[in-house]
């Protein structure tokens, strides 16, 4: 009996897989409420942009909160604390229908963003600590896909709730953050709690020699915002698409994902961190001054998929962290690289907001500005990035430097 199990468990109950079955029960939650969030938003709760960039602005929130992952994880250990993460996402979606006003959409969003921002998180942390850095990249690539390949159902869901079913928005929201429910527990149920190879600093860590770790999240969080909440406003607000035209973009998004996203982190591996970011800030800023002065709804369609094919190359930013870092910083420092990530999204949908409503194209002309600065940090990756040589700037006095 045992030998018939063995080889079972050996090849599917492993860290790895625990990582990807997590990874792909959330975008049922998440893209859920991100592909029907603008419609509902407008046709429900008569959101404007000012009210859309409140909303965006809360939902960081709990992102900007994930420093305090840390003293969770003086209760907990991270891979309970990820499953739980998963359990108040899906709750947190599955209840936003219900609530179809200003007041209860922004309460909703909070509680779904609180699980989705922990876990991610948590996902980081584990990730890099339990996989090989010379694999990193490929495995972080496979995770992207898998989540992709869940996101392709889910948006095959919505189409078919939509188009051919009559469902509402409630029951739309309840199947996609049930769905995070049930893998969520399953996950739970099937695999064994793994031990920290690493025993992980439960304090809050800020690393000089970290410092352009630092600087890229806060401007990747910042220039994130833009396509997270105004591409998408853009497509509703502008060129008029419904909730069936906005799930086939996501659904051509996902499954470009799907095929890309091994091969990005293939690519990542052989050519290294600087390049691979080089190569995406030079392509988003042509997408987002594109994005500023396009008038044609099929063009916007292409510059929104162009847009999400680069998000597979911001890897490369959590790869150069992991080659730089004390093993043991590495729970930590996901919970502060979090946190910065997301100063700068909690502060922009709402400034943003209120500039869309006299000039869509100043906010996406500032987005380009940022592609055009983290375009010039990643200048200061080196080739082979390691302790000690985590920039060309001031080797000697960083890697001398004593830890903090």
């Amino acid at each position: 009996m045992t030998n018939d199990v063995s080889p079972f468990r050996k090849r599917w109950i492993k860290p790895e897989i625990l990582l990807m079955l997590m990874a792909a029960s959330v975008p049922l939650s998440f893209a859920t409420w991100q592909t029907l969030l603008n419609n509902f938003a407008i046709e429900q709760a008569a959101f404007t942009g000012a009210e859309m960039g409140i909303l965006q602005s809360l939902r960081e929130v709990p992102g900007f909160l994930a420093f305090a992952v840390v003293f969770v994880l003086l209760l907990l250990q991270e891979q309970t604390l990820a499953i739980l993460a998963l359990l108040l996402l899906g709750i947190g979606t599955a209840l936003t229908g219900f609530f179809p006003s200003i007041l209860g959409l922004y309460a909703t969003t909070v509680i779904m963003s609180l699980g989705y921002h922990y876990f991610e998180t948590v996902q980081t942390s584990l990730a890099l600590q339990w996989i090989d850095k010379e694999r990193t990249a490929e495995v972080l690539a496979k995770i992207l896909a898998v989540g992709s390949m869940a996101s392709i159902v889910i948006f095959a869901l919505i189409w078919l709730a939509f188009d051919l079913a009559g469902l509402s928005y409630q029951w739309v929201y309840l199947l996609g953050g049930g769905l995070t429910v049930v893998v969520a527990l399953a996950c739970w149920k099937i695999f064994p709690h793994y031990p920290e190879k690493v025993r992980q600093h439960k304090k809050m860590l800020l690393r000089r020699r970290y410092w352009l770790y630092y600087l890229l999240t806060f401007m990747s969080g910042a220039r994130r915002q833009i396509f997270i909440v105004f591409a998408g406003f853009l497509m509703v607000e502008k060129f008029g698409y419904d909730v069936s035209e906005i799930a086939i973009l996501f659904f051509i998004n996902a499954g470009i994902n799907v095929v890309l996203a091994p091969r990005i982190g293939r690519l990542i591996g052989r050519i290294g961190e600087r390049r691979s970011l080089l190569f995406e800030y030079v392509g988003l800023i042509i997408v987002f001054v594109s994005y500023a002065f396009v008038e044609n709804a099929t063009v916007a369609a292409g510059l929104y998929v162009i847009d999400h094919m680069f998000f597979a190359l911001a890897i490369a930013i959590k790869t150069y962290f992991q080659k730089i870092a004390d093993p043991a910083d590495i729970a930590a420092t996901a919970g502060v690289g979090f946190t910065i990530n997301h100063i700068a999204a909690v502060i922009i949908p709402v400034i943003f907001g209120v500039l869309w409503l006299s000039s869509p194209a100043l906010v996406f002309l500032a987005g380009a500005a940022m592609a055009a600065v983290s375009l010039v940090l990643a200048l200061g990756i080196p080739l082979s990035p390691q302790p000690g040589r985590e920039t060309i700037f001031g080797k000697q006095v960083v890697a001398n430097a004593p830890a903090e």
